[in-house]
């Protein structure tokens, strides 16, 4: 038979032993609900901005070059910042007198600020207005600091009179003048009402 001193020590014993294991136990759950809350605190502190109906003009030297517009914007800031527009965008290209020379038209956009570059997916379509000539491809890049467009890609020029096909193409950014690579097509020729000539 135990003392009444040895029982209260080995109650002691127990009582700061379960007093450390509840301690341990709410220790791990405090850490775990940290980790949890600061997992969550990340997600929802990223850098996303949305934005609907905008219109984003750019520039240089004080004259306005081009405009851009979308039903619907994603801008997203990290080590490389982009503009994304999921839903199409359409972009029109300016003379020095502020007339529109050319429009680029897309399915899906994406703009890299750091670099200066635009990428067009999906359905994209060029048109010089001035020479009613029209470029058709599926994908595009606009190099706003080189002021080019460029496409590795199959691409299609329909002209007032011809057709041509490419795999590729470079021009300034107001399709006025571009080169295609591996050029073919079709184009009309009347020196007395002739038919259409292939190449």
């Amino acid at each position: 038979m135990k003392s009444p001193s040895e029982i209260r020590k080995i109650i002691r014993f127990y009582v700061s032993g379960i007093f450390y294991v509840l301690i341990g136990i709410v220790a791990v759950s405090c850490k775990n609900d940290i980790e949890t809350i600061n997992s969550l605190s990340q997600i929802d502190s990223l850098p996303m901005e949305f934005a609907r109906d905008i219109e984003v003009y750019y520039s240089d030297s004080g004259k306005i070059q081009a405009m851009l517009k979308s039903p619907y914007m994603i801008r997203i800031e990290d080590d490389d910042s982009y503009f994304e527009f999921p839903d199409g965008f359409e972009a029109v290209f300016y003379d020095s007198v502020m007339q529109p020379q050319s429009i680029i038209t897309a399915n899906y956009g994406i703009s890299y600020e750091n670099k200066k570059q635009m990428e067009a997916r999906n359905n994209v379509v060029v048109r010089n207005l001035e020479k009613q000539e029209q470029l058709n491809t599926e994908h595009l890049v606009w190099d706003r600091r080189k002021g080019i467009i460029y496409s590795n890609v199959f691409v299609k020029i329909t002209k007032p009179d011809e057709v041509i096909y490419g795999d590729g193409l470079k021009s300034d950014q107001n399709f006025e003048f571009y080169e295609i690579d591996n050029p073919t097509g079709e184009f009309q020729v009347y020196p007395d009402g002739g038919d259409s000539i292939q190449q």
